[in-house]
């Protein structure tokens, strides 16, 4: 089994709240178009520290073939790009359970 982190900064915005809902929204989403996704979680940030990221995604899949199809699935690529226009930037983990 393959664990996939993403931790995702927003750019400065003042809606960045509101953003930050839409992101969650769009990537749970994911989970009823892609079979390969076996579960999924996003949590939005708490923490008012200087080093805190935005939204967390910890998604699930059983090996690295399910999660290159998720990197390349059509639903995925609309969540990238809505990214491009909203992140600062992103930070990921890909391991082994």
């Amino acid at each position: 089994m393959l664990r996939h982190i993403v931790m995702i900064k927003l750019n400065d915005s003042s809606n960045n709240d509101k953003v930050a809902l839409e992101l969650k929204e769009m990537l749970l989403n994911l989970q009823l178009s892609i079979e390969e996704l076996l579960d999924m979680e996003v949590g939005l940030n708490n923490s008012t520290k200087p080093s805190a990221m935005d939204v967390v995604l910890i998604a699930d899949f059983n090996d690295v073939a399910g999660l290159d199809k998720y990197r390349v699935h059509s639903e995925h690529i609309k969540v990238l790009n809505f990214l491009k226009e909203v992140a600062d930037y992103m930070k990921v983990v890909d391991y082994e359970l």
